[in-house]
């Protein structure tokens, strides 16, 4: 039974320490370019793009399709870049152990 109640306190531990490290996440942020740095996207550990800036000399081009482009070729990588953070520190926390659900 002791040995039980030692696993339950370490779940309960690792559970404070993944909330804190979602929430310190929140507050990271990666950046991702598209068109040699004309759009870059910056999202943050929540997956959430927080801003995307487009130089002006891309919108006065007129090529619509392009910008549509490289506006989600880099959102994508920012996202991609987001999740590959987040995974790396989870990682760090857990140990590399897969907890379903986790990240």
């Amino acid at each position: 039974m002791k040995g039980m109640g030692n696993m339950l306190k370490q779940a309960q531990q690792l559970q404070s320490k993944i909330a804190k490290l979602q929430e310190e996440m929140a507050s990271r942020t990666v950046e991702a370019s598209a068109g040699g740095g004309m759009v870059v996207a910056v999202a943050n550990g929540r997956q959430e793009l927080v801003s995307i800036r487009i130089e002006p000399e891309v919108v006065s081009e007129g090529d619509i399709e392009m910008l549509q482009d490289l506006v989600l070729a880099a959102a994508n990588e920012a996202l991609r870049k987001s999740q590959e953070m987040v995974s790396q520190e989870m990682n760090k926390l857990t140990g590399g152990m897969n907890i379903p659900g986790l990240v």
